[in-house]
């Protein structure tokens, strides 16, 4: 290796450079201050490229990128130091470009992988570029895992668009199911899983980790898929895994009896072993085993436990004889899924000549939640405390109080509660508010869903502004300018243009250069009808109308904006609303009478 002093036109980035096939736009931005001032002091690590007096550059890019930004402020590009090895072979070249950089700028791991699988290409070995880093294998194994990747699925990693916790699942995936997911990425009106959530899409529910397994697993003959990453793997046969896990449950339960236990009960995965209703109790006092098997295959051993009755009489000295054992379930997991299935395929079947019914079963999933439904309230909710006064005064919020409390009465529920739904996670009793619903009449349901509907409409959302122009809702009906109001408008060319079109261009034109203060008296004595005005009746301001309009030309109003997202809405005339009738008991549909008093 020799030093020496090479003109920037005649260096190059070099292919096994592993920052060459980045893009290198801002990767200076911590170094270029410090170089624009002393400049470049580090030699670069270059070596011959085949072209007379070229070299490319090995090691060094970031501080060759700063000189090149440094010259083309200043006009001059000053010759580099350089050390310049002997031409050797990429593997070489690529590892002392990854010592180099790896002690200056950390790489992602994408580069990382560009960079290692450079080297498996050259004939490195993981364990031959772990030991030459310093690395582990597992780090090394896990960046070369990305090769299973899609390469845009790296690129979003890479933009840390996903997390690493994603990455590592979807190294689980087949290049199909990456296909599907980056599908559903893409979908705006889908929700591709991500996290937990990603893993349990790729094995269609819950999956069973190998490291669970109570059995060898190198002699079971189930699939298993890897996890890339070297960190997890899941067994890909359910039903395989269970057959092996249950015969070495009761291989564990067998020995436990041989080795004096007086008895050994095995908690299945439907129920659940509670240590609160257990207390703890010697084997020759009577302690038994509970092998508790969770649904995730994990099997826990409790040794030495009795239930809590059977411990308040062996406090009193008397015999504990027989115990309750949990119930052998009579359906397995699987049977029970067979039968949940086609009784759910009956059901959606038989529903669709059932509107009504499936009318009153979406009303109380809005109102009590499901495992697959998801509805919150609007929370209404402001930090400024005129606003929240104004709103809480209104008298449309008044009216829409009072039918909700009609609507919890009909429900049989308490008619003081602030909401008829309650949001994630709160769960009403589901089935309880829809038996109700069953023996309600239509009218009586259909007001019920109103009022839910009502409070779980998004305030200030393209919904909100589409359904007040479809039923063309007229703000005077059900507001009227109130203190808040002028207190909130700071903006003098609104406000001048307000008393234009409540007291008139002349007043407007005459009180010009008024301050905003005085505008807000002007206005507010025309619709009060005070100091001898006359009252204006019904005045609404234009972004509050349905449709919004502005004062100025400078936009940012909300309003507007959501009506011209909804764009040429197809307003149709509103059905009229069926007169009030009072809440009674219709025959409900034929086999509704049987189920509800069974």
């Amino acid at each position: 290796m020799k030093l020496a002093f090479i003109d920037q036109d005649r260096l190059f980035p070099s292919p096994v450079n592993m920052r060459a096939a980045k893009k290198r736009r801002g990767h200076t931005q911590d170094l270029l201050p410090l170089i624009r001032a002393r400049g470049v002091l580090v030699p670069l690590l270059v070596r011959p490229n085949g072209a007379p007096d070229h070299y490319e550059i090995v090691a060094g890019l970031r501080r060759f990128d700063c000189a090149r930004t440094v010259a083309g402020e200043t006009g001059t590009a000053e010759p580099l130091p350089c050390a310049i090895i002997e031409p050797g072979d990429d593997a070489a070249a690529l590892e002392a470009s990854i010592m180099e950089n790896s002690a200056r700028l950390d790489p992602d791991e994408v580069t990382r992988w560009e960079s290692f699988t450079a080297l498996v290409r050259e004939g490195r070995s993981v364990e031959d570029i772990a030991s030459r880093f310093g690395l582990p294998d597992l780090l090394v194994r896990r960046a070369l895992a990305l090769g299973n990747l899609l390469p845009r699925i790296r690129d979003l990693y890479r933009a840390e668009k996903i997390s690493p916790e994603s990455v590592r699942h979807l190294t689980l995936a087949s290049k199909a199911q990456q296909r599907d997911w980056l599908a559903l990425w893409d979908d705006k009106d889908a929700d591709a899983p991500v996290g937990y959530r990603l893993k349990a899409w790729l094995f269609g529910g819950t999956s069973i980790a190998t490291r669970h397994a109570l059995f060898d697993i190198e002699g079971h003959d189930g699939a298993i898929i890897a996890d890339l990453f070297g960190e997890d793997a899941y067994f890909a046969d359910k039903e395989r895994f269970w057959t092996a896990q249950n015969a070495a449950i009761e291989a564990r339960r067998t020995a436990y009896l041989v080795a004096g236990w007086q008895s050994v009960d095995i908690v299945p995965p439907e129920a659940h072993f509670a240590t609160y209703e257990h207390e703890h109790c010697p084997k020759r006092k009577g302690g038994r085993v509970y092998i508790d098997v969770r649904e995730s295959g994990e099997v826990v051993f409790h040794e030495g436990y009795v239930t809590a009755k059977e411990a308040r009489k062996l406090r009193k000295g008397e015999a504990v004889t027989e115990h309750d054992k949990p119930a052998r379930p009579e359906l397995t997991s699987s049977l029970q899924a067979y039968v949940d299935l086609h009784r759910h395929a009956a059901i959606r079947a038989e529903l669709l000549d059932h509107p009504m019914v499936a009318l009153r079963l979406s009303v109380a999933h809005v109102i009590a939640q499901s495992p697959l439904w998801r509805i919150d309230p609007d929370p209404r909710s402001t930090r400024n405390e005129v606003v929240a006064k104004s709103i809480a005064e209104a008298p449309a919020d008044h009216v829409f109080g009072e039918r909700r409390k009609a609507a919890l009465s009909a429900l049989g529920l308490d008619p003081e509660d602030r909401q008829i739904v309650k949001g994630y996670p709160y769960n009403r009793d589901g089935a309880a508010i829809f038996a109700r619903l069953l023996v309600l009449d239509d009218t009586a349901v259909l007001d019920i869903l109103a009022v839910a509907m009502g409070e779980t409409l998004a305030c200030g959302g393209d919904f909100a502004e589409a359904v007040g122009t479809q039923i063309g809702v007229d703000m005077s009906n059900w507001w009227e300018a109130d203190d808040a109001l002028f207190e909130l408008i700071r903006d003098r060319e609104v406000m001048l243009a307000i008393v234009k079109e409540v007291a008139g261009p002349k007043v407007a034109q005459g009180n010009a250069k008024e301050k905003a203060k005085t505008l807000k008296t002007i206005v507010r004595n025309h619709l009060d009808g005070a100091d001898g005005r006359k009252k204006v009746e019904g005045w609404v301001p234009r972004w509050m109308r349905f449709t919004p309009s502005a004062y100025t030309t400078r936009g940012g109003v909300g309003t507007i904006k959501a009506h011209a997202r909804i764009g040429a809405f197809p307003v149709q005339p509103a059905p009229a609303a069926a007169a009030p009738q009072p809440q009674q008991a219709d025959p409900p549909e034929p086999g509704v009478e049987a189920a509800l008093a069974a």
